[in-house]
């Protein structure tokens, strides 16, 4: 029998690349979004998978909706990638998003009990719930100290899953995915503002970009690779949950330096530092060991920071 896989959040940069990999992998493959009718599938388009996709409206924060969905679908495996996923944006909108990724994931979590079904959950977690990680590298032992409303979103989710699966028996698991980048990524986040800024300096649309704090240290790696992980988790015999990383940390400073590369051009002739662009609290160091998913699962990142970058600045979607 075919599995059926519901991915909340699936017109985002990692719910379309997990719905090609699903798909390639034979599954059927039922993507939601808080209205389906105007949903933005352009990322599935330039993919080609979007007539290949079941689209539904689901709004995770009401228990309602996800009861009705998941009654009526019967998915074998749900990818919880739904709730809002900027840092930025939730210092504007802090309530928004608690209720978007810890009320989202309570309602997942309590139909799937309600239900009794035999189905599988992931929940998307962040790298960001460890805070600064001074240089030490995080594994999935190391303790929380969330520094945004994102991240103790975050958080909390991550120990509602775990409640739930200790509580109730549930196979759920949380991803804690560091930074992972790709041309889909939209343009609110810093490297996809980073990659379309010297794109606008190579035309001679304009002769700067401006940045806030370019003294972060991040895992950057790249999504299609990551989503692949995502999967794995969900096919192993024990509910489990796992870092999902690179190993290799790299500077902001150096993301730029790379952009301007692939462009043929020198960062420090038009980089200016910005003091309005900070914000409130940020992350200097984010250092990850994500040896145990390989121990485990089999699964190591294999795109470098150099390469990554490459194939943003050349659109490469593969």
């Amino acid at each position: 029998m075919n599995k059926t896989a519901l991915i909340a959040g699936i017109t985002g940069q990692d719910g379309t690349y997990l719905a090609r990999h699903l798909l390639e992998s034979g599954y059927r493959v039922v993507g939601s979004s808080r209205d389906a009718q105007s949903s933005d599938t352009s990322r599935l388009n330039r993919l080609g998978i979007a007539q290949d996709i079941e689209l539904i409206s689901l709004a995770p924060n009401d228990f309602r909706s996800v009861l009705k969905a998941l009654s009526s679908i019967e998915p074998t495996e749900i990818y919880n990638l739904a709730g809002q996923t900027s840092v930025g944006l939730s210092f504007e909108q802090p309530v928004e998003c608690m209720e978007s990724i810890a009320g989202g994931t309570l309602n997942f979590l309590e139909v799937l009990r309600h239900l009794e079904a035999p189905t599988r959950l992931f929940s998307a977690g962040s790298s960001e719930c460890f805070g600064d990680t001074q240089q030490e590298a995080a594994n999935e032992t190391t303790a929380f100290h969330p520094r945004s409303p994102y991240a103790v979103a975050k958080s909390t989710a991550f120990w509602q899953v775990a409640n739930y699966r200790e509580a109730y028996g549930i196979f759920c698991c949380t991803g804690i995915l560091a930074n992972h980048e790709s041309p889909l990524r939209p343009q609110r986040f810093v490297t996809q503002k980073i990659i379309d800024g010297v794109r606008r300096i190579k035309r001679g649309e304009t002769q700067e970009l401006r940045l806030g704090n370019l003294d972060i240290w991040r895992d950057w790696g790249w999504a299609a690779e990551y989503v692949v992980a995502m999967h794995q988790m969900l096919q192993a015999p024990i509910a489990k949950d796992y870092l999902i990383a690179s190993g290799h940390t790299t500077s902001l400073q150096e993301f730029v330096r790379l952009a301007f590369a692939a462009a043929g051009l020198e960062a420090d002739r038009y980089l200016i530092s910005d003091a309005t662009l900070l914000r409130p609290s940020d992350l200097k160091y984010s250092s990850m060991n994500p040896s145990l998913i390989f121990t485990d699962l089999g699964w190591k990142a294999q795109a470098k920071p150099d390469e990554i970058v490459q194939k943003m600045y050349e659109e490469r979607l593969l």
